[in-house]
């Protein structure tokens, strides 16, 4: 932490009991270093020397946090030496430790000489085959490698006593020449485990670090400021050191001190998650996603069973990809990899969504790694095969599809501000206490408990199932409070919106397909839950899978007049108009304008065109039994 500290200004007639740490270099320049630039694999780095002057220690201790690139278990490509197939070995890191292997370049390099490449005392500099072009002469690797240590005064060894040096800085020059006591060094070990500790709380709790207005005088000086000092109040200990004691140059809270925290606590949990995973198998799972910045990035985790037998998931990191094709996320998984010392070789299982460019048979993400790895088998997620059905099921019918368009406008124009949805509240709650005062309700622990329309997500259609209840429970309170916006909205559009939304309530179509899909929804929804739950239950999944396809051969054979009885006694109940099925109605859209001017009863609307349609509907049997059929033989 050293390197963060700037020298003390010292007043006259005033001394610093403080270590004299500094770092004159960031004082004189503003340059920043990018860790983009720092880069895992050796073959495509560039040199320590094409850093700014000011920015070399700092690239160098960042190599140093990460160590060398030693991908273990990696499947090392065989190169033709005459009648001999030779190739990268992993047991040449035991004994060089200093070796470093591309990747790309299928190389070999000196992490030592990349770092400290000098000129040593006649005047020779350490050879480029280990630290730009690489070496991979594999049939004389061992007699170059002993070449490349060479003597006592080699350009190797001299770049192995700066290694040393660079990583002991206790013993370095700057903290030799400082004369500072045991006790100044308890001081400051102490101010840094407070600030590490308000760092580990703030990361625990996903909290931001930084405030609008962090000077003395403002009243609220951010999260880690704040929690820094209540802290050191509370620990007679931290506040002697703090507060009272602190020389004028600590620099401890500082923006810069505080990203530096938040880096290396990323690094200790990825580093413990690394040494978790050891040399077994795991699984790989990406999605990609745009920050508010409008940059793409791309999340990764990993799923593996550890020591005691445990199934563990664990995000590893966010990587920025300059887009979303297939090749462009195979290069950033495979410096990831290379970055942790992870090997491709050892996957075993691989997930993503199902766009083209993660799932594609030919070029997408998962037939790039299958090509290099046969063995790390993709697995689509099962719930969401399940959501994808009822997707389908919902566009393959126009009346089922533009139901929900209005149940979307339903729940936006209800719960656009505060406002409408404090009056909803307040008219579902002033409606259930005339019930319980009645008698027609009973209250009890989860009856009857304030709600709201809950608002249903295009990408988890189990939501819409949600939405649904709420809006069949909350059917009078919904009506009035469109009933309210169409009397006191302050624009037309609104008022004309609220009006025919509640004439689209009253109209029985909808109210055959509100409680069509909501019998639909609820056979598939406690499958659905089985599928996301992290601990699984096979055998009770199976069970599930037996039962909704039981649900479904029954409601397609005997549903037809049990929705119909439901629909009725609902319109009933909320006066809504009970259309006769003998009726006759003309026959509409486009796609039938060879009859236009026919007519049909509202019993063939209803029980062909709506509830045949989305029940027989091939598509979604033919979805189902792929989906049935994939769960049981995984």
């Amino acid at each position: 932490m050293e390197r963060f500290f700037k020298p003390k200004r010292v007043r006259s007639g005033e001394s610093s009991n403080e270590p004299n740490i500094s770092e004159p270099v960031q004082n004189q320049s503003c340059v920043e270093l990018n860790l983009n630039d720092i880069v895992s694999d050796p073959g495509l780095r560039k040199s320590v020397e094409k850093f700014d002057i000011s920015l070399r220690d700092h690239v160098r201790r960042e190599y140093l946090t990460r160590g060398p690139c030693q991908p273990i278990g990696h499947m090392y490509p065989k190169t033709s030496f005459g009648q001999q197939h030779r190739s990268f070995q992993d047991i040449w890191y035991q004994k060089f430790v200093w070796l470093e292997y591309s990747i790309s370049k299928d190389a070999a390099f000196c992490f030592w000489c990349f770092l400290f490449k000098t000129q040593n005392k006649g005047g020779r500099y350490a050879e480029d085959a280990f630290t730009k072009t690489g070496f991979n002469n594999w049939k004389k690797a061992m007699e170059r490698f002993n070449e490349h240590i060479g003597a006592v005064n080699s350009c190797h060894n001299d770049a192995r006593i700066q290694f040393e040096s660079f990583q002991d800085q206790r013993h370095s020059v700057s903290n030799v020449l400082r004369s500072c006591g045991r006790e100044i060094d308890i001081a400051y070990r102490t101010r840094l485990t407070a600030a590490l500790d308000v760092t580990r709380f703030l990361l625990k709790q996903g909290l931001a670090f930084r405030g609008n207005d962090e000077s003395t005088s403002s009243s609220n000086r951010g999260n880690f400021l704040e929690l820094f000092d209540w802290y050191s109040q509370r620990n007679t200990e931290i506040f002697e050191v703090v507060n009272q004691n602190a020389p004028a140059n600590n620099q401890l809270t500082s923006p810069m001190i505080q990203k530096d925290l938040a880096h290396a606590c990323a690094s200790e949990i990825t580093s413990v998650i690394i040494n978790d995973i050891g040399d077994n198998y795991f699984s790989l799972i990406v999605d990609e996603s745009r920050d508010s910045s409008v940059k793409e990035q791309m999340g990764v985790v990993l799923r593996y069973v550890n020591k005691e037998g445990r199934v563990i998931e664990r995000f590893l990191a966010i990587v920025h990809v300059s887009d979303t094709t297939s090749l462009c996320l195979k290069d950033a998984i495979d410096s990831l990899f290379a970055q942790h010392g992870l090997s491709l070789s050892k996957l075993r299982g691989q997930g993503y969504d199902g766009a083209s460019n993660m799932r594609g048979e030919f070029n997408g993400l998962k037939a790039l790694i299958l090509q290099e790895n046969p063995y790390a088998m993709y697995i689509h997620c099962f719930a969401h095969q399940l959501q994808l059905v009822i997707v389908a099921v919902a566009k393959g019918n126009i009346i089922i599809s533009e139901f929900f368009v209005y149940v979307s406008m339903i729940v936006n124009l209800t719960g656009v501000s505060c406002k409408r949805r404090d009056q909803l509240r307040q008219i579902e709650h002033d409606k259930i206490v005339a019930l319980l005062d009645s008698g027609d309700i009973i209250s009890g622990k989860g009856k009857n408990q304030e709600t709201s329309l809950a608002r249903p997500g295009d990408t988890r259609w189990g939501s819409h199932y949600l939405t649904l209840l709420r809006l069949s429970s909350m059917w009078a309170s919904v009506i009035g409070i469109l009933g309210n916006i169409q009397d006191d909205a302050s624009t037309s559009d609104n008022r004309g919106m609220a009006r025919g939304l509640i004439d689209r309530m009253n109209d029985y179509e909808f109210v055959f397909a509100l409680h069509l899909m909501k019998y639909l929804l609820g056979i598939t929804n406690d499958l659905s839950l089985v599928l996301q739950q992290r601990d699984q239950n096979i055998v009770q999944a199976m069970s599930l899978i037996d039962t909704m396809k039981s649900q479904l051969q029954d409601f397609r054979e005997e549903g037809w007049q049990i929705i119909l009885d439901e629909v009725n006694n609902f319109c009933e109940l909320n006066m809504i108009p009970v259309i006769d099925m003998e009726d006759s109605i003309a026959i509409r859209g486009n796609a039938r304008r060879s009859r236009r001017g026919q007519t049909i009863t509202n019993f063939h609307h209803y029980r062909v065109e709506i509830f045949c349609e989305v029940l027989f509907l091939k598509l979604l049997f033919h979805y189902i039994c792929y989906l049935l059929a994939d769960f049981l033989s995984y």
